[in-house]
């Protein structure tokens, strides 16, 4: 009996199904880590844009009984004794843990802070009032109250129930005029200004080469004349603007009974989330997700969106893979159809292979030095002179980044092009020569054709690492706030010597240097999950390219 067992234990053994299920729970085991650690970001991120309830507690504390406004976070439990040796206040004899909860009071500006821990057995009193109301603002974050009156120039235009339909009819004419000041200032003063900048310099640049005539500089003065011109038009139309979003302000009763008047220039939003249904909620969770793709960030990037970021990593990973792409094809094509084989190409591979695993920061280094410094400050010397010593190229920016992140993964698409290009039977080779074509047509028109599903293949790797790098690009152009996007309606039109925001350091700048870490951890979760979203939208773009080269030259394989 044993010895069949052992047999049988033998056969199943060397048949290799234990090495089967082995494989199988591994893959298994790295599937749920990935989809939990995705599902975690995803749901602690999309969560803050939900419209939560507001309560209103009976609070017992230290100083008396006192009245709470805020939105309830998370909850922690800590057990008696510390929580009695923190001294943090005194707990019921039979309760072995107290359970606190992290409640966001807003009203910064106010309050001291905008959280506070209070604790679950001091709470006397919960409801949740249908006039409670959220206020987004420009700045110092949520505000939370009850809304008393509603105001213009210091007149009362109404209270009591007509003031809530009042105030949404005015912050709605608000953010109507809020979005026109704001497109004012980016479109056509930034443009005036970006022209008079363009012209001081060729002014400077005229003087330089001692080109400074009185006819040279007529033409500019004309010009400079009719900008400035047009800029005073504007500039009346920007006060009367301004004048007329100072106009409204409302009126709110805190929590400790004080009025607080806020004007509505301050106010992004209003809702009053307790008398909303779910489909109410609903609506207001996609507007809130769809303006956090598009707006601008505020409060040290802890309120607002994160638009000017996104646009930055695409843009960045776009003109990076237009640069990666054709060295690495001409460099694997170099090695592997042109160059005789022997020590020298073996040791060239192995270099390539090995600056795969350079950490990135070395080439952020490499990228400052050489890029930067050398060939950014010798092209101001040469193209730029009326600009210094303010460096166009000589200081960090788009394209430097770019060309940092391209060198970062050059290895993967050589390696990648190569093992591509191993595959293409010689058959085909000789067959395209024989029929009469150059080496460089069968290249051209055979080899490289069968060959893209691999250097596709080479470019989603490289974006995939580019899209999640920071270390590299905080030296060589990504900044925390960037005030203007490296493309707009200004000639060139793309303006790659510019600075530019990165989903990647986004994050890194909220979750480790914010001023209010509380405020920021949601938006830190909802970042990363945005990162995520990106690289996984530009990866697919580059597998559905893949694939379909692939279905396209599969028939030549055969």
């Amino acid at each position: 009996m044993n010895k069949t067992s052992n047999n049988n234990f033998k056969f199943w053994w060397q048949s290799g199904e234990p090495w089967i299920w082995l494989t199988a729970g591994a893959v298994s085991i790295s599937m749920v880590v990935v989809f939990g650690l995705l599902g975690m970001i995803a749901v602690r991120g999309m969560s803050h844009f939900w419209p939560a309830d507001i309560e209103q507690m009976t609070y017992q504390s230290i100083d008396g009984e006192q009245k709470l406004i805020g939105e309830l976070i998370e909850s922690e439990f800590i057990k008696r004794e510390r929580y009695l040796e923190s001294g943090l206040g005194t707990v019921p004899e039979s309760q072995l843990e107290v359970k606190r909860w992290l409640l966001k009071t807003g009203n910064r500006g106010i309050l001291s802070s905008d959280f506070r821990w209070i604790d679950d057995h001091n709470i006397k009193g919960r409801e949740t009032p249908d006039q409670l109301i959220v206020v987004e603002r420009v700045e110092w974050g949520n505000f939370y109250g009850y809304l008393k009156q509603v105001n213009q120039q210091g007149e009362l235009q109404a209270e009591g129930d007509a003031a809530w339909t009042e105030l949404e009819q005015r912050i709605q004419r608000v953010t109507k005029l809020r979005d026109e000041l704001k497109g004012l200032e980016k479109g056509d003063i930034g443009a005036i200004n970006y022209q008079l900048e363009r012209l001081r310099l060729k002014r400077k640049s005229l003087a330089l080469k001692g080109l400074d005539t009185k006819d040279n500089l007529a033409a500019i003065d004309v010009e400079e004349k009719q900008l400035d011109q047009d800029y005073e038009q504007l500039r009346e139309k920007l006060q009367k603007l301004h004048h007329d979003l100072e106009r409204d302000s409302a009126v709110f009763v805190v929590m400790d009974g004080r009025e607080i008047t806020i004007p509505l220039v301050n106010v992004v939003s209003v809702l009053k989330p307790n008398s909303m249904n779910v489909f109410q909620k609903l609506g207001h969770y996609f507007v809130a997700f769809m303006n956090f793709m598009s707006d601008d960030p505020r409060e040290a990037n802890t309120e607002g969106g994160v638009f000017p970021a996104i646009f930055g990593t695409v843009m960045m990973v776009l003109l990076m893979s237009v640069l990666v792409t054709p060295l690495g094809v001409i460099a694997a094509l170099y090695l592997r159809e042109y160059a005789r084989q022997g020590p020298m190409i073996r040791l060239i591979r192995i270099a390539v292979n090995n600056l795969a695993g350079v950490p990135s920061i070395v080439y952020g280094v490499f990228g400052l030095g050489f890029f930067v410094y050398f060939l950014g400050g010798n092209l101001d010397q040469l193209f730029f002179p009326g600009a210094l010593p303010a460096p166009t190229f000589g200081t960090p920016g788009l394209m430097w980044a770019s060309l940092t992140l391209s060198l970062l993964t050059l290895p993967v698409v050589i390696v990648s092009t190569e093992e591509g290009l191993a595959r293409i039977p010689g058959s085909l080779r000789e067959g395209s020569l024989a029929l009469g074509a150059t080496k460089f047509e069968t290249l051209w028109k055979v080899v490289l054709p069968m060959s893209s599903p691999a250097i596709m293949t080479g470019l989603i790797l490289a974006v995939a690492r580019a899209a999640g790098e920071v270390a590299p690009l905080m030296l060589v152009g990504v900044v925390k706030l960037a005030p203007q996007l490296p493309m707009d309606g200004n000639a060139p039109f793309m303006h790659l010597e510019r600075k530019f925001m990165h989903l990647g350091f986004h994050i890194y700048d909220v979750g480790f240097q914010s001023p209010n870490v509380e405020a920021a951890r949601p938006l830190v979760y909802a970042t990363a999950f945005l990162l995520v979203l990106v690289i996984v939208l530009l990866n697919l773009s580059a597998i559905m390219l893949r694939n379909h080269l692939r279905e396209k030259y599969k028939a030549l394989d055969h």
